[in-house]
């Protein structure tokens, strides 16, 4: 049986996709969040970074989905204005947080600009409203984080280690740093990312999390819960 957050979520994503089910999604989107006390609505780019966030909370000790903080994963950043749009103050006026690639910042930071959150935001003047910037991308931060070696030994304990070996053998893999190798391989099976999102984050010390995924779970967890609407 699905949660009120997965509820919550799923509707969000086919509203967002204005699709033949959207007006009975979105009003599903508004019941939801108008009853449930929803806490936040976390935008990340895709899957794998909900399930990093995820696995961090967890372990914590916490579940978001319990705690009425629904992670949306957007399908690519350069819909966050339409989910901005839809979940912001001009729309269900749910309180936002988000996670994205050093790439993607200027669409983040523009989706908050139109919906009247900030003006010409920075990366740092993002960090108030809840919003993180990995840089590059959540794999590297993680790779960064855990070390090569470190890396390397999820590899081998998820059984992907000789795969990793030959993809090193590749001609456009054998003058890269191991780093990029690891992050180039982690993306080359549909999958592999989300994957290794969680054994990696499984991994790290909890000293050593990357700073955006630290900073955006330390941020939704100390928000307070709203009431209930009426």
């Amino acid at each position: 049986m699905q949660t009120t957050t997965e509820r919550f979520r799923a509707a969000v994503r086919e509203w967002a996709a204005d699709g033949a089910g959207a007006p009975a999604a979105a009003e599903v989107a508004r019941a939801l969040a108008a009853g449930t006390g929803l806490r936040t609505a976390v935008l990340v780019e895709g899957v794998s970074d909900h399930v990093a966030l995820d696995a961090l909370a967890a372990r914590h000790g916490r579940s978001l989905d319990a705690e009425a903080i629904a992670v949306v994963p957007l399908g690519g950043a350069t819909n966050i204005g339409r989910f901005v749009h839809l979940l912001g103050p001009r729309g269900l006026d749910v309180p936002l947080a988000g996670l994205c690639d050093a790439g993607e910042e200027r669409h983040f930071s523009a989706a908050l600009d139109r919906e009247g959150l900030g003006h010409g935001l920075t990366r740092a003047g993002m960090e108030p409203h809840g919003f993180y910037v990995c840089d590059a991308d959540l794999e590297e931060e993680l790779i960064r984080s855990l070390g090569a070696e470190g890396v390397q030994r999820v590899i081998d304990a998820q059984g992907d280690l000789r795969a990793f070996r030959i993809f090193q053998k590749q001609p456009a893999q054998r003058q890269r740093e191991v780093e990029r190798q690891l992050r180039r391989f982690m993306g080359t099976i549909s999958g592999r990312k989300s994957q290794y999102a969680r054994s990696l984050v499984d991994a790290l010390d909890l000293h050593e999390v990357p700073r955006p995924l630290d900073r955006l779970l330390a941020h939704v967890t100390a928000s307070p819960q709203p009431a209930p609407r009426d």
